[in-house]
């Protein structure tokens, strides 16, 4: 009953004892004035529950203003960090690197007619990195841990298991710093190397988490990025995971997309391609309540990916996927370079996704910055030219050579690698000429999420129909392809999309769990890297599903289904 309610505080569901400083709003629910006064004070005038516009609010203290020099409230100096192994160990405890990066180019058709000229002509570019078998480069890993009221009870136990299988696999030269949020921030461990001692003091940081108060993502990336920026040491691998349950109600309360990037810290905001590049940011998204757009802009501002964990059980298997990623990078800043072949061939465009891209002006030649590989990982490009008549006696066109220069994570040595020349033979006549199936399955992949994402902003503006029928088209279209029926990933992709007409479609089921499904699926498309994008148990839908989670096998590597099944 609402006095019962009265009596407990609605953010830290503690008790409301008389004799405390307290606030009861319009709306009825009740705060501690320490919980509640940091939102207002930031400007949120409504309910961090229901949403309820306030017209009277607790007296507290407004913030003074960022200064004009910083944004960042605080600047921590953590240069505390336990020394690397060093690397020369480091290198013969992981073994020596394998093979290099293998490029491979596919042309849409292998002929064209000799008389025949052709605009955006596709040529796909396939990157595969080496195995891991023996090098592996060594990773700083900071969680960022939501311990808000509402991580209360088996939310919390099960990321504290969560948190146990990440350290136990972690290696003697891997390092982790542990960082957990609620109203404030605090960093629980120092970036600790994981031996056996380091294992021990992470486990019992993990097992002292309470779950209390607000939710204040922004000010838990601080921390994180201030642990990472104040390094006195670096490991070759670097990376962030956050976990929240919750909106946050400090930095970015007003839910608008323009606020979620003010959640990130300007040091691991997007690369120029000069200097360091900031570590990546992984986010979770922990039940139906989290904001999943807030939580898919940061991964989406940083290189990371966002993974939707619907069903609470399967925290571990998406946790144990990530780290089954980043203990595996065996190659960095990795860039892919085109340059076209006959003078008369000229690159129109590239598809590459969230990774940027570059087409010289005079469409000479174009790049792609692809900056980390996994072991296995696979990375496709579509490079889309336009291909001139050949001479009489002309019988190839070179169109594009391509190579790729990238860093070994292992050794940290520089390699570079060519692919062989796209070409295609020019008869007089061409009859009978199979498309590549190479190509065609990347055609349709990239136009499932180009898709995925006008649907996704046609429900978000309440159009919920439209977003079914542009789905709806583009499974239309990938029926008509021929070949697409004889393609496992095909079929997968198409199962895929079945299951987001439905969520899309329905207003409530878009609301409630569709909006942060089809984040996940784009976050995973555009990366080419494998996220955990949840399902509901007993949901129905064609799409592959295995213990409540959406299989992509297309990204997931050997490492990462290895992990999961560990």
């Amino acid at each position: 009953d609402a006095d019962a309610d009265a009596d407990v505080c609605a953010i830290c569901l503690g008790g409301m004892v008389r004799g405390q400083a307290g606030f009861t709003a319009e709306c009825s629910h009740a705060f501690h004035l320490r919980c509640i006064s940091a939102s207002v004070a930031h400007g949120n005038h409504d309910c961090p529950l229901c949403k309820a516009p306030w017209t009277v609010l607790p007296a507290v203290n407004a913030p003074p203003p960022p200064s004009s020099s910083s944004s960042r409230q605080v600047r921590r100096t953590y240069q505390d960090d336990e020394p690397t192994v060093p690397a020369q160990a480091a290198a013969a405890n992981n073994g020596g690197s394998g093979a290099g990066v293998v490029l491979r180019t596919h042309c849409e058709f292998p002929a064209l007619a000799r008389g025949a000229a052709r605009e955006h002509f596709a040529v796909l570019v396939h990157a595969k990195a080496p195995s891991s078998e023996a090098a592996r480069a060594s990773l700083d890993l900071v969680t960022v841990l939501d311990v808000s009221g509402s991580m209360a009870g088996s939310k919390l136990a099960l990321l504290k298991k969560a948190m146990g299988f990440v350290i136990d696999n972690l290696g003697p030269a891997d390092r982790l710093s542990v960082v957990s949020f609620s109203n404030n921030a605090s960093r629980l461990i120092r970036l600790s190397r994981m031996s056996d001692t380091g294992k021990a003091a992470a486990k019992q940081a993990v097992g002292s988490l309470v779950a209390n108060g607000a939710t204040n993502i922004g000010e838990g990336l601080r921390v994180a990025a201030d642990v990472l920026d104040c390094r006195r040491h670096v490991n070759a691998v670097a990376s962030i995971m956050l976990l929240s349950d919750g909106q946050d109600t400090y930095t970015a309360a007003g839910g608008d997309a323009a606020d979620y990037i003010t959640l990130v810290p300007s040091s691991l905001r997007g690369y120029n391609g000069a200097g360091v590049r900031p570590p990546a940011v992984h986010t979770f998204g922990f039940g139906t309540d989290h904001d999943a757009a807030a939580m898919h802009t940061i991964a989406e501002a940083t290189g990371g990916t966002f993974s939707f964990i619907q069903n609470q059980a399967i925290v571990q298997d998406a946790f144990a996927q990530c780290i089954g990623g980043l203990l595996t990078v065996v190659v960095q800043e990795a860039r892919l370079a085109v340059t076209c072949l006959h003078p008369g061939v000229r690159v129109r465009e590239v598809k590459s996704g969230r990774y940027d891209s570059h087409v010289d002006d005079d469409g000479r030649a174009s790049s792609v910055d692809v900056g980390e590989l996994y072991a296995d990982e696979e990375r496709r490009f579509l490079i889309l030219m336009d291909v001139p008549t050949a001479e009489d006696a002309e019988e190839v066109t070179g169109l594009v050579k391509v190579s790729c220069t990238y860093q070994d994570a292992a050794t940290g040595q520089a390699a570079t690698v060519d692919g062989d020349d796209a070409v295609v033979q020019r008869p007089v006549e061409v009859t009978g000429v199979e498309p590549s199936m190479e190509v065609e399955r990347e055609r349709l992949r990239v136009a499932a999420t180009e898709d995925m994402a006008a649907a996704r902003e046609a429900a978000d503006r309440g159009e919920h129909a439209e977003g079914g029928r542009i789905l709806r088209r583009r499974v239309a279209a990938m029926k008509c392809s021929a070949r697409a029926h004889k393609d496992l990933d095909c079929e997968e992709l198409e199962d895929e999309m079945h299951d987001y007409i439905g969520l899309v479609e329905d207003r409530q089921q878009y609301q409630k769990f569709g909006h942060a499904r089809i984040l996940s699926g784009m976050s995973s498309h555009r990366k080419q890297r494998a996220a955990t994008v949840g399902k509901a148990p007993g949901s129905g839908g064609r799409g592959c599903c295995r213990g409540g989670r959406v299989q992509r096998a297309a990204y997931a590597t050997p490492a990462m289904k290895k992990m999961v099944d560990k």
